[in-house]
């Protein structure tokens, strides 16, 4: 099987985006239990990795939504939006 370079770089960023989704489901699930928690530099470069996995995350198990320091993955969304629509326009069209 021989897979070209866009759709292995899609399955990795869903990939990515996947285990920054997790890693937000694991850190709560940690919070909840009172364990030993994820970093939180930690859970920002997943969501810079990440974001739309981050931010589902973030919405789905209602954690740090509150920190103002995690509002940074919005921006992170914002920029892997502007690549994501680069690209279509400079590859595909």
């Amino acid at each position: 099987m021989n897979a070209d370079p866009v759709h292995l770089i899609i399955i990795l960023y869903v990939i990515l985006n996947g285990v920054s989704f997790l890693l937000f489901g694991a850190d709560k699930r940690k919070a909840i239990k009172d364990r030993y928690r994820t970093k939180e530099s930690t859970l920002i470069i997943s969501g810079m990795v990440g974001p739309f996995g981050a931010l589902a995350g973030m919405s789905v198990f209602r954690h740090k939504t509150r920190k103002m320091k995690f509002k940074i993955i919005y921006l992170f969304l914002i920029i892997h939006l502007v690549l994501i629509l680069f690209l279509i326009q400079r590859f595909l069209i």
